[in-house]
């Protein structure tokens, strides 16, 4: 399938040589995403908080080649360090937007990256991951077409970032991104992400998220597998009916900041992700013991505070504590006192809402 209208024009420059770097971030889904069809379409739309302190940083050096060639030529460095296990999944993705970016067989690149969390434990490592790799090709694009429009830079950047991961999309700009078609969130689409376009209440401006880390190792399932298992997954059109239903809700929730309906949705949201893991075939389980202690900590401390503090989960172990920036010091406090027990070398992040991905310049 090819979307025309992210062809690019005749290129009107060709630079022989330069470097590219961006920042972006994680997110973290309220309403989830589980399941897709061919070209990465989402079988149910999805809604996230863009994250800030987790991020990944990548650079892309970029050189002319004497003669193209078919095949792409590409170095890759992660955290410092040749990553050969990296390489199918951006070889895969350089098939996937050559139709959108031809000059890619044109080029030696080389890409280096770093995250700022640990990789491959149930923080959105592949969104941030694919999101910065894609903002530096179209960057590298833009010098050779410079009239781009700023919003079409943006609008293929997501675009591109959901053909290598599909959260990946949501992670180019902030601070609440919806991504996938919903009748009543105009500008929606299955083929990039899109700001919130309704109404969002102040409360939800400054939104926190503390990440406890329960489990810093590379899951024993990846996300990838697990969106396969949606196919004939006996739950799995009710399961769509009830997250375009959950966004019809948040419209109202976000306009008010009716937090007590927030956190009911947020929490069933995470636990209902869990429960088609948990019912697929084969079937698997990706949250540990101490993420369900957590859990139950936190809905004990909501009851006996009344703060409106509340969790969700990726596809892992570790629990995403979200809250209101006015009740910040007593959560960070209770979390101090009762939950860093459960986390691996007692780490957590301390994260919050954000405004999207940010150009590096060069030094």
């Amino acid at each position: 399938m090819i979307e025309k209208n992210w062809l690019p024009c005749p290129y009107t420059k060709t630079p022989a040589a330069g470097t590219v770097h961006w920042k972006a971030p994680s997110n973290i889904a309220l309403v989830k995403y589980w399941g897709k069809n061919a070209y990465q379409i989402p079988a149910n739309p999805s809604i996230s908080f863009t994250l800030d302190n987790c991020n990944t940083i990548t650079s892309v050096d970029f050189r002319k080649k004497e003669h193209t060639a078919p095949e792409f030529d590409f170095d890759f460095l992660f955290e410092g360090r040749p990553k050969t296990t990296f390489k199918p999944k951006i070889q895969t993705f350089f098939e996937r937007i050559v139709p959108y970016m031809p000059f890619l067989r044109e080029y030696h690149l080389s890409i280096a990256t770093e995250n700022s969390f640990p990789h491959s434990s149930g923080i959105a490592s592949s969104a941030s991951g694919m999101a910065a790799l894609a903002l530096c090709l179209v960057d590298i694009e833009q010098q050779m077409i410079p009239e781009m429009n700023p919003n079409f830079f943006i609008q293929k950047a997501s675009f591109l970032a959901r053909l290598g991961s599909g959260s990946a999309c949501r992670s180019i700009q902030g601070n609440i991104v919806q991504w996938g078609m919903h009748d009543n969130i105009p500008g929606s689409s299955n083929l990039y992400g899109i700001p919130y376009p309704q109404d969002i209440h102040p409360v939800f401006q400054q939104y926190q998220d503390t990440i406890l880390l329960v489990h810093k190792e590379p899951k024993h399932v990846s996300s990838t597998l697990g969106h396969k298992l949606m196919h004939g997954h006996p739950f799995a059109e009710s399961r769509f009916i009830q997250a375009h239903d959950h966004l019809n809700q948040l419209q109202s929730i976000f306009a008010t900041g009716d937090l007590e309906a927030f956190i009911t949705i947020v929490e069933r949201e995470a636990l209902t992700l869990h429960a088609l893991m948990m019912t697929s075939l084969p079937y698997f389980i990706l949250m540990q013991p101490p993420t369900v202690e957590i859990i139950q900590k936190i809905w004990n401390y909501r009851k006996t505070s009344q703060n409106p503090v509340c969790f969700t989960l990726d596809a892992g172990a570790n629990v995403h504590l979200l809250y209101p920036n006015t009740v910040k010091d007593e959560v960070l406090q209770f979390i101090q006192d009762e939950l860093i027990v459960h986390c691996e070398n007692e780490h957590y992040i301390c994260d919050h809402i954000g405004t999207g991905a940010k150009k590096i310049n060069h030094k």
